[in-house]
């Protein structure tokens, strides 16, 4: 079935009530062009965001988490290797590195819910580097999430985790500077994105802060670049 540019808008319009759960719609992971005007539809979703970027901003509500963030128990053993969890799995083989441009991976798989029917999910690295802690979205190499869906994601859970709780429970400086990066692989469909032409998704990661990094492997080590 062909989208049009109009059809992918209603899909927007359409759910844009609730803010936090708007990146996990389906068109959001949405690959191809339109029949009528010939535009990714990726770009189409990302230029309607830039256009109410003050609504999606303001309506994605901080939820307090009572007990601390600080998993107890995340100490990166894979116990169950054959699990499935790709992402989970490499998040756990870089736990307690320190990579370039990012700091310290400090935690993986970071609870953002205060209850069992909160509506989040969980962080999937937290870097440290001395004065900025990074909210990292991972994506593994296979990955086929657009890097529309990832940036949305890694900012609803920016947007989400109440920072100031966050630094205490990590025992980090209340001043310290709290951003949402972007995690993927080279060799992923999301970093081709990034080298196509795609002006919306680059002024929507303009807006909301959201700066890529690059993980490549490389002699059963992760090297992290900016390109």
């Amino acid at each position: 079935m062909g989208y049009t540019r109009d059809s992918i808008i209603a899909k927007c319009t359409e759910t844009f009530n609730d803010k936090k759960t708007f990146y996990k719609q389906s068109f959001i992971n949405y690959r191809g062009k339109t029949e009528d005007t010939d535009e990714y539809f990726t770009e189409i979703i990302a230029e309607f965001l830039c256009t109410h970027i003050t609504e999606f901003i303001d309506g994605i509500d901080t939820i307090t988490r009572e007990e601390t963030y600080k998993t107890k128990g995340h100490d990166g053993v894979i116990k169950d290797p054959d699990s499935g969890r790709d992402e989970e799995i490499i998040a756990m083989k870089m736990y307690d590195k320190t990579y370039d441009f990012v700091g310290k991976i400090i935690d993986y798989q970071t609870p953002l819910k205060n209850k069992r029917s909160d509506e989040a999910g969980k962080i999937d690295l937290l870097a440290h580097n001395g004065t900025t802690l990074r909210i990292l979205e991972l994506k593994k190499p296979d990955s086929d999430e657009t890097m529309l869906r990832c940036v949305l994601e890694g900012y609803t859970y920016w947007k989400t985790v109440d920072k100031s709780k966050l630094l205490s429970d990590f025992n980090l400086p209340a001043d310290t500077i709290i951003k949402a990066c972007l995690f993927v692989f080279k060799c992923g469909k999301q970093h081709d994105e990034m080298k196509e032409a795609r002006p919306h998704l680059k002024k929507l990661m303009t807006l909301l802060e959201s700066k890529p990094y690059y993980i490549s492997e490389e002699k059963d080590k992760y090297i992290v670049t900016e390109d």
